[in-house]
Parts: C-alpha cells; structure tokens; sequence
C-alpha cells in the first residue's frame, strides 16, 4: 500500500524536524508555515508548500500541527483558510503542541462535525530528538485513529503511548512540563545559591548533578549553562506557557500547583529579563545575574 499523504502545519523548531523524517521515510507530504522561507528547505527535498492551512489540509489524508499555543492552534484550524476547512472526510487529524485540554476536546468536537477522527498527541523531546525520530507520542483519542495514524507517528518517534480518551495526551504533557519547569527553576536558584555562598561552583554543581538531584533534566540544563549555549532547543517563554496551562488545568481538578506557581514567578523574571526565546535552561543565567 502507498503512504498516506501526510500534512505538517507549523515548521518551527519541533515542527521543522518532524517534517525531515516524514520526508526521509518517503510519504507525501505538504507543508505549511506561517512564514514562508522556512518552508523553503522542504521544497527543495521534495514537498509541496501549501498557501494556506486548508490547502495542506485538503491535499492529505494524515494532517498534523504542531504550532505554540491555543492562539495559534486555533488560528491554523478555524476559520475560512483553516485546516478544518480543507480537511477530507475520515482523516485523521493530529494535534502536537502543547495546548489546554478544553481547546483540544472543543478542537476535537469541530473535527467530529467535519467527518475526521482528531488525535491530541503532543511529544515529550526537544529539537534533537525530533530531528533524530526520537520523540515520545502522548497520546488521546479512539484506537482506530492512532492506527491509522501509526506509521507516520512511528517514523518520529521512539515510543507511542495511548493514554486514553481525547485530552488525555494533553493533561500529561502539561504535567511532564510542569514538573520539568519545577526542576530548571529550582535548580536556577540553586546555582544562585552556590554562587551567594562562595562555594566553589564547579565542585558544588557536580554534587547536585551527580547525587540524588541529578535527575536527566537538571543534568541537562547544568551541562547547557557550563557550556553557555542557550540556542533554543525548547524557548523559555514555551515553558513558561506551559507551566500556566498546567497551573489551570490543576484548578479544574481541585489542585492547587503551588510548586508550579512558584516555578512560573522565577521564568517569568527570566523572561523579562530577556531570555524568553532562548533554551529554557538559560534561567540559570538570568537568575544568577539577578543575585550578584
């Protein structure tokens, strides 16, 4: 059987790899992207650079956006050049950014009305596993779609995991950075706290990441703000939506994310401190600039 044609609706810096190993792996596919030039690259590989979300959309049958937030998830679906416009009955369409779980199921109800199955299947990773097909799928949403989907998801990815019903993929990514966020802004205000105290940064660091703290990611934002290279693998500003969808989304269950809160006051001063497009792990800089 012929690959699906496949749909990439965002060409940033996750959309931009998963889009090289949908190309790679030989499937059809049609790109979109706010801006242009950055589509530019995939046409000379051998995609179709569609004018508008619809136009990539009625061109496929798998079509999968990956953009910031709702604002701009809302933005490529609805509308009269939307994706939802274009879409073909029986598609499936899949959601991979992080996003709140009430935009989602009401993203899914529009593409129940249309005829189409919607997967919410944002990953955990960052830019290197996307461009290397190491991704891990979250997904929400009906069997019957992530089979279909699965080919095209399994060229992106080390691992798929149903989670459950649409939204579920969504609540767990949001929890996943939550926690992620909880850690690089405590570990920013440790470093700040070595720093405060005299202790001789490097040896006190090696404590922290070679003993109980040194969880993979506190090892990875040490090992990024040693080098001093903060090129965005996944942007500050990113983490800090995050972080407040998750906030929300606790409400609505009665939880009150007081860590998360906490985490969301210390990357917002780094924010406006002006790290908010680099790598998030450049809150280590900014809070220990801010505690000379």
């Amino acid at each position: 059987m012929a690959n699906p044609r496949v749909a990439i609706l965002g060409l940033g810096i996750m959309g931009s790899g998963m889009a090289g190993r949908v190309l790679a792996a030989k499937f059809p596919l049609t790109v979109y992207n706010r801006n242009p030039e950055k589509a530019k690259r995939f046409a000379d590989a051998g995609a179709f650079v569609a004018d508008s979300p619809r136009e990539a959309a009625a061109r496929s049958e798998i079509v999968i956006s990956m953009v910031a937030d709702d604002t701009s998830s809302r933005a490529i679906w609805f509308g009269a050049e939307g994706a939802l416009a274009g879409a073909n009955k029986n598609a499936v369409l899949i959601e991979s950014s992080t996003l709140t779980v009430d935009w989602v199921k009401e993203l899914a109800t529009a593409a129940a009305e249309r005829g189409c199955e919607l997967l919410d299947a944002p990953v955990t990773g960052t830019k290197p596993h996307a461009a290397s097909g190491e991704l891990i799928f979250l997904i929400g949403g009906s069997e019957k779609a992530l089979a279909v989907a699965k080919p095209v998801l399994s060229v992106m990815s080390r691992d798929i995991l149903h989670l459950g019903p649409t939204g579920s993929g969504a609540a767990m990514k949001l929890i996943n950075n939550f926690l992620a966020g909880v850690q690089a802004a405590s570990f920013a205000e440790a470093v700040a706290f070595i720093n405060a105290s005299g202790l001789n940064r490097d040896t006190a660091i090696s404590v922290l990441t070679n003993g109980a703290p040194g969880s993979p990611l506190v090892k990875t934002v040490a090992a990024r703000a040693n080098a001093g290279d903060f090129t965005p693998n996944f942007t500050l500003r990113l983490m800090a939506k995050d972080i407040g969808y998750a906030i929300e989304e606790g409400k609505r269950h009665g939880i009150q994310l007081q860590t998360a809160a906490s985490a969301l006051t210390v990357l917002k001063q780094a924010v406006a401190m002006g790290y908010g497009e680099k790598d998030f792990s450049a809150v280590i800089k900014a809070i220990s600039e801010s505690h000379p």
